[in-house]
């Protein structure tokens, strides 16, 4: 019984041993299929075989589909893009130069006003009062001096015929003098009553708007009040404060030193809708160390009211225009470790050359290439991640190669056997 198990016992061992190694094999004959791309096999006239797979490429990799565009001649704006506040040309809070009590209030809230116009008024008859007075203290130093001159001249005449003192004439030349002072005192003080009275009639110093009220008839008022009357912003012109970069400073110095009109262009904050055009005004005279940026300031006329005090726009300032330049989509434009570079379609065998180029300006969808590239060259503009110097490429709703001829499967002297069939 022993004897006759020993042989059943090494054909099943052998058994076991060929299917592990048909299993084994036909685990890397799939692992092979999955890591390598399907292969379609033609027979030579002479009656070789060849693996030709999609792209026509004998044994290489497949080609890539990619999106290409053409390098073109256009002028590059340079433009520096910031957040601006919209600040006005002049503020002015209207305080009362004078105590009184408010009698009226000449202006609506929100209403554009003009340099001069009456806003409100105190009541003036206590100013008034002061003036009269004033002017009766003149009036009265005025007689007072005129009688002093008239005995100055008696004093004069009975000197010149010896009836009097020196000194009696030199005391009276002293009285008048005196005189005269007073009455030019009397003189500044009714300046100084009728300036008074003129304060009662508070008007606008400037043109602009004015905004909410603050008092009302009846109250008390007077220079120390913090609030004032009203607070008036001129809006027309106004203008718009931005942050300079550093780096910057020196190209738009430049401009503006050469007498450039460098514009301004003032957009809403979803930078959609133009609000106003204006130019630029002035830089600060020093930076702002924890920015790194100058303040600077444009001009707008703002005609049409768009602009508000305090209102925030983004702003786009045109330094200059870069004519003729050899421009490509910003899509186009690789960086690797040895710089910026392009890959470059080769019409004839249809594969890319990396090219090393020196990038310039750049817009938001467009970039300058000073150096490395002329214009009508096609570039990659998409589908450049999976490509390298000399891979071939198709083109985005290109008819792909094997399926171009019509009479059969593309024929190809090459490999010999036929490839394993794709999954």
């Amino acid at each position: 019984m022993t004897a006759s198990r020993q042989p059943i016992s090494r054909r099943g061992q052998v058994i076991g041993t060929v299917i592990a190694l048909v299993a084994l094999a036909a685990l890397g004959w799939l692992a092979w299929d999955l890591t390598h791309p399907a292969a379609t096999t033609a027979t030579t006239p002479g009656g070789a075989s060849a693996a030709t797979r999609p792209g026509g490429s004998r044994g290489g990799p497949p080609a890539t589909t990619v999106g290409v565009a053409t390098a073109e001649i256009a002028n590059i704006p340079v433009v520096l893009e910031a957040l601006g506040t919209v600040t006005p040309a002049a503020t002015v809070t209207v305080r009362p130069q004078v105590s009184g009590v408010l009698n009226a209030v000449m202006f609506r809230e929100g209403q554009l006003v003009t340099k001069g116009q009456l806003l409100a008024t105190i009541d003036p008859r206590q100013f008034e009062m002061a003036l009269m007075q004033a002017s009766g203290q003149r009036l009265r130093d005025e007689a007072q001096l005129e009688n002093a001159r008239l005995t100055l001249n008696r004093f004069r005449t009975l000197l010149q015929q010896d009836s009097i003192a020196r000194q009696d004439v030199d005391t009276q030349a002293a009285l008048v003098k005196q005189l005269e002072a007073t009455v030019m005192t009397d003189t500044a003080n009714e300046g100084t009553a009728r300036i008074n009275l003129g304060y009662t009639r508070i008007t606008s110093p400037i043109n602009g708007r004015v905004g909410l009220r603050v008092v009302d008839v009846g109250n008390l008022v007077g220079s120390s009040d913090a609030n004032g009357i009203a607070v008036i912003a001129q809006l027309n012109p106004i203008d718009v404060e931005f942050a300079v970069p550093q780096d910057m400073v020196p190209d738009v110095q430049s401009q503006a030193n050469a007498g450039a009109r460098l514009l301004v262009t003032a957009f809403d904050r979803t930078r959609t809708t133009e609000l106003a055009k204006g130019v630029f005004s002035t830089l600060d005279n020093q930076v702002d160390t924890q920015t790194g940026t100058v303040r600077a300031k444009a001009r707008f006329t703002n005609g049409d009211q768009k602009l508000f005090p305090s209102q925030f726009v983004n702003v786009r300032l045109l330094l200059r225009m870069i004519e003729n330049a050899v421009v490509v989509p910003v899509t186009a434009l690789r960086h690797g470790s040895s710089g910026d570079f392009v890959y470059v379609l080769n019409a004839a065998d249809s594969t890319v050359s990396q090219r090393p180029v020196t990038r310039g300006q750049a817009t938001v969808d467009k970039v300058a290439i000073a150096s490395g590239l002329k214009a009508g060259e096609q570039v990659i503009t998409e589908g450049a991640d999976r490509l390298k110097d000399g891979s071939r490429v198709t083109l985005a709703g290109a008819e792909p190669p094997a399926a171009a001829g019509k009479g059969g499967p593309q024929r190809e002297r090459g490999t010999k056997g036929k490839a394993p069939a794709g999954s």
